[in-house]
């Protein structure tokens, strides 16, 4: 009999390596992955999804072929993990629309004691705000900002602009809408909005990133120290309106209670986040007076390409897991570890410290979430170790390079558009230590909080 595994695996390896080689048609290959998994599947019924046994039962053949595309399109791919993104974009696109984060950031520098405070204080809010908003809006909302200061300053604004890229990479894994990665792992290990703080009565993903952040902080602080104690005049920025603040707030307090309901709908809190985003457009639209091309324009231009990229994605890895090979691998590792608990863990943070400097992080952890939890078990350990240590790897490793993450692309096209010269050897000088000291310290409060 056929092992169709080993089928499964070719489409997965040469998916992988046309994303990595071929990145701005990473949609396509991931696309084609899904349809040749699901077409077999379709076409030789069990060869990768197991069948049910009452599908078995009834032993209708049009049922039968109908399963896969049913079950990878209603049960593989996590709806609710998409209805979160899409939701959470809309409201981070009006929430700088509104110009609130701008004006926040203005408070902080008139409030701050001296120059290198400010800009730290700036760091950290960039930080925050990406708690909340995708990292590339973050980016693109605090950058104005960034390179004002800076002329005031008479400053290179390169280290600033790596500063905001860097803190926003790392402060988007510290809760359920901060990134696609932490949706993904949420989605996985059934975590709601509250666990993220707490879990199982201890400190959790987002406590342990702050361990990162003051890090990262005292890091940029000691570049930051000789800018000088007088501040400059900046020039306040004007709120368009306070509403899309109130509708993200609504959007954090909303998925804290939901994590309190118990329900068998499965899509609740993507419904309530989506739902806030239509709001927030029915708003921009009718309140704010826009057109309807303007109202379009916002939706086109939400990051469309991540959403059908991870449905492609959420295909093929639960193809890989139903074939059997996410179980293979998760004992290979377990035996070369040799049992040791501490080794997987530095080989899981290290692997995916390297890995995601270079490679979308997205694919990444999906097909390596089953495989850190199935070795955790396999040692009679408890999952979160290495799962957190594969989250905050993959998520923080994304800093180590100029292209391991779509904020530090973003951040480099702004510095060199502003006429500065950058290029990998100037980012990995600020990459990779800020990489190793925050994700070392954060990886040290973990393994204290959780082995």
């Amino acid at each position: 009999m056929i092992d169709f595994k080993w089928f499964v695996l070719a489409v997965a390896v040469l998916m992988y390596t046309m994303v990595i080689i071929f990145q701005g048609k990473k949609v396509w290959f991931t696309t084609a992955a899904a349809i040749a998994v699901v077409l077999l599947g379709t076409l030789i019924p069990d060869a990768i999804f197991p069948l049910p046994e009452d599908i078995v039962a009834r032993g209708n053949t049009a049922e039968m072929h109908s399963f896969a595309l049913l079950h990878s399109l209603g049960d593989i791919v996590n709806w609710n993990v998409l209805m979160i993104y899409l939701g959470s974009m809309i409201i981070a696109a009006l929430f700088i629309y509104s110009k609130v984060p701008a004006r926040i950031a203005d408070f902080i520098v008139e409030k701050s004691r001296s120059t290198g405070l400010a800009m730290v204080a700036i760091l950290a809010m960039t930080g925050i705000i990406s708690i909340f908003v995708e990292n590339v809006a973050t980016v693109l909302v605090m950058a104005p900002i960034a390179l004002a200061l800076s002329k005031k300053l008479n400053m290179n604004p390169t280290m600033f602009m790596i500063g905001l890229a860097v803190m926003s990479n790392m402060e988007g894994t510290a809760t359920l809408v901060g990134d696609p990665p932490s949706m993904i792992f949420a989605s996985y290990a059934g975590y709601n909005f509250n666990d993220f703080f707490f879990h199982a009565g201890k400190l959790s993903v987002f406590f342990i990133i702050q361990a990162g952040l003051l890090v990262g902080c005292a890091f940029f602080y000691i570049f930051f120290a000789k800018a000088g104690k007088e501040k400059p005049a900046l020039e306040k920025t004007v709120v368009v309106s306070w509403f899309p603040l109130f509708l993200l707030l609504a959007m954090i307090f909303g998925l804290a209670g939901i994590s309190f309901v118990h329900t068998s709908f499965a899509y609740l809190s993507g419904t309530f986040v989506l739902a806030l985003g239509i709001l927030g457009l029915v708003w921009y639209k009718f309140l704010q007076n826009k057109s309807l091309e303007n109202t379009v324009s916002v939706v086109k231009e939400l990051d469309w390409e991540t959403i059908f990229f991870l449905i492609g994605i959420f295909i093929v890895i639960g193809a890989i897991e139903a074939s059997g090979l996410l179980g293979d691998l998760s004992l290979y590792l377990a035996k070369i570890t040799g049992g040791s608990v501490i080794l997987g863990f530095l080989i899981i943070i290290m692997v995916s410290i390297i890995i995601s400097g270079f490679v979308d992080n997205v694919p990444y952890i999906i097909a390596m979430l089953p495989v850190a939890d199935g070795m955790a078990k396999t040692m009679g350990i408890n999952g979160e170790l290495y799962m957190f240590a594969l989250l905050i790897g993959s998520c923080m490793g994304g800093n180590l390079t100029p292209f391991g993450a779509s904020a530090n692309i973003v951040s480099m096209g702004i510095i060199k558009r502003e006429g500065y010269k950058m290029n990998f050897a100037d980012w990995v000088k600020v990459g990779v230590p800020f990489t190793i000291l925050t994700t070392g310290t954060s990886a040290i409060v973990l393994w204290l909080l959780w082995a």
